[in-house]
């Protein structure tokens, strides 16, 4: 194989999939990224077994041929080659000399037919959404994921699709972060689960300016293509949380305040709190205003904010990083807070309409027990 390309679309592209190729493994070739010529062309390729992400790029071909190289190792020296341009030739002994200037490596690589297939969505139901749209909807879920979930499927986002509409769900057994929308989609329903490493990848590839991401669903992968780039991933198996049964039907207290406000009080009584000084923020809505306070070892916080309050007083106690956490994906200047009492869930959602729902469980203050 030899070829010459530019060195910035090279290592550009080998920076991009080199995040789909596995850490240290027992499987030495998806340690690497796959590189295959064709006509005037490279196909870049990583793939851990569970998301693979593929690209081409223009190139000089003289000699047709593929190889796996290391990741790690080819995007450091690309990232470090002086010329605007870089030769890479292998032989039959899995040798590869990259050149650029009077620069010279010397890598042994592995066979590409060590390096496992890509599995294929064929027969896919395809789904168009522009770029902007999806990448809120994933920032607007993806920070409640479940980490470390006894349910695998947890650690993926639900996307329900169907009637026009799409709809992402993330849970993390104390919170629920749900986004709704409008898209051009009229066929069958679709529910699956795809792991949020995956559109956390998708999101990285968005392009700026903007445009459409196309997605092939199947049984058990799905696509995702824009920007040149295809990624691939598995589905996560499983029977995801009933989460309708989590959102109260009926709130006692409803409450109008500016997002920014809110989210300001709490960071400020929330200095006193740390990991090793747990302790619950507490809110007391009474009277058109928010009384926001916290006390742990160390002392005591308390602020006030105004707000529109309807229906019943409320007090009510709540993790001050799931609050934060939610209460900074919220774009809009007022939300509402729809509360049932101090032990039941509390909802965040936009002024009007259910574009965004937050739910957060509340914590029991010591005063209460």
């Amino acid at each position: 194989m030899k070829f010459i390309c530019n060195t910035a679309d090279l290592s550009d592209a080998c920076q991009n999939v080199s995040r789909a190729a596995s850490g240290k493994t027992a499987i030495p070739a998806i340690e690497g990224i796959l590189i295959t010529t064709g006509q005037n062309t490279l196909t870049l390729t990583g793939y851990d077994l569970e998301m693979g992400i593929t690209t081409q790029i223009p190139s000089n071909v003289e000699e047709n041929g593929s190889i796996v190289l290391n990741a790690h190792m080819l995007s450091d020296i690309l990232r470090r080659l002086p010329g605007d341009t870089v030769s890479l030739e292998s032989d039959s002994r899995q040798i590869a000399i990259i050149k650029s200037g009077e620069v010279k490596y010397q890598l042994i690589g592995i066979n590409a037919e060590d390096y496992p297939e890509l599995p294929s969505v064929s027969n896919g139901y395809p789904v168009k959404i522009d770029q902007a749209l999806l990448k809120d909807m994933i920032r607007k879920t993806i920070f409640a994921v479940a980490v470390k979930d006894s349910k695998a499927v947890h650690t993926g986002i639900k996307f329900e699709i169907g009637n026009n509409s799409i709809r992402l769900v993330a849970v993390d057994g104390v919170r629920l972060a749900i986004r709704n929308e409008t898209i051009n989609y009229s066929d069958e329903e679709l529910s699956f689960v795809v792991p949020a490493k995956t559109l956390s990848e998708v999101v990285k590839l968005m392009s700026e300016e903007g445009g459409e991401v196309n997605i092939g669903v199947g049984k058990r992968h799905i696509i995702f293509e824009l920007e040149g780039y295809s990624i691939i991933s598995r589905l996560l198996d499983g029977e995801f949380l009933k989460y309708e049964a989590a959102i109260p039907s009926v709130s006692n207290t409803v409450v109008k305040v500016n997002t920014r406000s809110l989210l300001e009080s709490i960071d400020r009584t929330s200095l006193i709190i740390t990991d090793r000084l747990k302790s619950p923020v507490k809110c007391v809505f009474k009277e058109g205003v928010i009384d926001i306070s916290s006390v742990t070892s160390i002392g005591s916080a308390n602020d006030k904010i105004p707000a529109e309050i309807q229906g019943e007083d409320c007090t009510i106690g709540f993790n001050n990083r799931l609050m934060l956490e939610a209460l900074r994906v919220c774009d809009t200047d007022e939300i509402r807070l729809l509360l049932v009492g101090s032990t039941k869930p509390i909802l965040i959602c936009p002024p009007e309409g259910e574009s965004f729902i937050f739910l957060v469980l509340p914590v029991r203050l010591k005063n209460e027990d």
